[in-house]
């Protein structure tokens, strides 16, 4: 507990610490998170040759030691990742302020121009897409009045195949009245003929 208590009072220094001596404070805490660790290493092994009376509670005692320990690691940590990142972002404002640009500056041109590549890359390709949507469009539309054009073919065969049919009817009625017709006018000769017979023969 003791130890723990002083890697925490460490961890208050953090904060206040300048840029020369936070390095110091940091490893000064994680030298004594790194004996504490091997202490709860050699404790867990004690603990668990205590009477099975006591076992429970001496190793209960450990885990939150233990516990505790990786708190403050999981602390130092997030405080160090912190830091990086802010004197990271400190460094790239001093550059950027001590820079200075030229007209001719390769440094710039060359992401302006990879930029404009970019650019003009995706506009290539919204051109692509459109020429081809513009392209499926066109042979819908050409399919579609191709089906219209079938429908109307189709509906005219039909009228053709309805009037030849039609035709055809009428066809056999006038074959079939004019062979009739025929028998009739056969039928009227030779009654014709033979009134010309009889009354010839009664006459004479």
């Amino acid at each position: 507990d003791r130890q723990v208590h002083e890697v925490q009072s460490y961890m208050g220094r953090l904060e206040t610490s300048d840029k020369e001596s936070v390095h110091l404070v940091e490893n000064e805490i994680q030298a004594r998170i790194d004996n504490i660790f091997s202490n709860l290493e050699r404790l867990e092994i004690l603990s668990s040759k205590e009477p099975p009376n006591k076992r429970q509670n001496a190793k209960l005692r450990v885990d939150q030691l233990k516990y505790d320990v990786q708190h403050l690691q999981t602390a130092l940590r997030n405080f160090q990742h912190r830091r990086y990142l802010r004197e990271q972002q400190e460094r790239q404002r001093e550059e950027l302020l001590a820079r200075t640009f030229t007209t001719n500056d390769s440094d710039t041109t060359i992401p302006i121009d990879e930029t404009l590549q970019f650019n003009e890359s995706l506009q290539n390709a919204h051109r692509g897409m459109d020429e081809l949507i513009g392209s499926g469009t066109n042979i819908l539309q050409g399919l579609r009045d191709q089906r219209v054009t079938l429908k109307g073919t189709h509906k005219k065969i039909l009228d053709v195949a309805n009037m030849l049919g039609l035709s055809n009817t009428v066809m056999r009625l006038i074959e079939k009245r004019a062979f009739q017709d025929k028998f009739l006018m056969l039928g009227g000769m030779a009654v014709t003929c033979l009134i010309m017979f009889l009354v010839v023969q009664y006459l004479t």
